[in-house]
């Protein structure tokens, strides 16, 4: 028997696919995603896309570009000014004192996390986790050969990573450890005091730490991020990933980057070549207007997430659904154990009942389970319709 004898009674193409394709399931915000297409009336709480545009002066950058032709190839690690501007805003917001050789612009933060999976991942290394997280880290890892060890974190500490979960996590083959901060799905920040102890475990242990800061300007009631790599002694192993899908609206222009040790992101940039060869040109120069233009629309920005966290809050204190106050990102990971349901099936009650969209916290990890994720990325009066909404089905429960 071939090793690929047992797909020969499905789809006849289906024998041609790798094994390692079999590892990678149908994610449950996919199976939601699809669900809502066949209702006419949704309101989606569900997707992580900002709903707002972005900023004018960032589109009349890219606009410049292109009546200047500058629509060729680039570096394949970035143009050189966007690399100084990363870097001067690296020193300048996070403490971290990086040359442009030590950044990396890639398609998206996605593009990021999966070179830097290939780039550390040896087969059989394993990776702490926290979970509930943003899944497509799970992807990567499994593509590269390594494996996740998830640390459950809870609603009693805030989904807070504590120091003694992971040191009861670490093994021989521990390679790294991921922090997100502020977090996808819950909202959760990491504080100092809880960053400071995991950067003491990472020495201790000799771990790699990544660390992804995508939502690192959408903070809340005062609250400060702070970026683990620029702790003592972290800045030679840890991999910073951003971008500026989120703070700037520019999910679709596909612009991250990450900065890391040097030796690491040469590694990458082959790597990188050989995948996009570079990001596109007028993405670039965009988020060049990005770092180094006007930041007034970012503020107001905050303020309409937060006017939206705000009403979140107020109603899911009205139907007495608990959850830990975010103060961060654009998602509130609400805990909705006393209906009885899974939080899948809760999901799809409320978009049969509701024709509200809501991703079931299980899309986020096992730990995930009993809650489900609320973006928000919907004006202030379609989250009062939502709910509005959702009051009413619970009623049938």
């Amino acid at each position: 028997m071939t090793s690929n004898s047992m797909y020969n009674d499905l789809d006849p193409a289906n024998r041609f696919l790798s094994d390692r394709f079999r590892h990678i399931p149908v994610t449950e915000r996919s199976r939601m995603i699809a669900l809502a297409k066949g209702y006419s009336n949704i309101i989606s709480l569900g997707r992580g896309d900002p709903d707002l545009d972005t900023p004018g002066n960032i589109v009349e950058a890219a606009k410049r570009a292109l009546d200047q032709g500058k629509t060729h190839y680039t570096d394949w690690i970035g143009i050189p000014e966007l690399r100084e501007a990363i870097a001067d805003k690296l020193r300048r917001e996070n403490g971290m004192d990086y040359d442009k050789s030590e950044i990396l612009v890639t398609v998206g933060g996605q593009e990021a996390v999966f070179m830097l999976m290939l780039s550390l991942l040896n087969m059989g290394d394993e990776i702490i986790i926290p979970e509930p997280r943003y899944t497509s880290y799970d992807t990567a890892i499994e593509v590269a050969g390594g494996k996740m060890v998830p640390l459950i974190t809870k609603p009693e500490n805030d989904f807070q990573i504590m120091a003694e979960d992971v040191e009861k996590l670490i093994t021989p083959r521990t390679k790294a450890l991921l922090v997100i901060t502020p977090n996808n799905p819950t909202g959760v920040v990491m504080t100092k005091e809880n960053l400071e102890a995991l950067a003491e475990v990472a020495k201790r242990h000799d771990l790699v730490v990544i660390s992804d800061e995508i939502y690192e300007k959408l903070m809340f009631d005062g609250w400060k991020h702070w970026s683990i790599g620029s702790f003592p002694g972290m800045k030679e192993r840890t991999l910073t990933v951003n971008g500026v899908s989120k703070s700037y609206s520019m999910t679709g222009w596909r612009l991250g980057y990450v900065a890391g040790p040097r030796n690491i992101i040469d590694a990458m940039s082959q790597l990188k070549y050989a995948i996009t060869i570079c990001a596109a040109s007028i993405s670039q120069l965009a988020a060049l207007e990005a770092f180094t233009g006007p930041q007034d629309s970012l503020e107001e920005m905050v303020n309409v997430y937060n006017k939206r966290r705000l009403v979140t809050m107020m109603r899911l204190d009205r139907l007495g659904i608990p959850y830990v106050t975010p103060r961060g990102a654009f998602y509130i990971f609400p805990e909705i154990r006393k209906y009885g349901m899974t939080s899948f099936d809760f999901c799809r009650f409320m978009m049969e009942k509701a024709q509200v969209l809501l991703f079931p916290g299980t899309a986020f990890g096992e730990g995930g389970e009993g809650f489900v994720r609320i973006s928000l990325l919907a004006p202030t009066d379609k989250i009062m319709e939502a709910f509005d909404r959702m009051e009413k089905a619970l009623e049938m429960l």
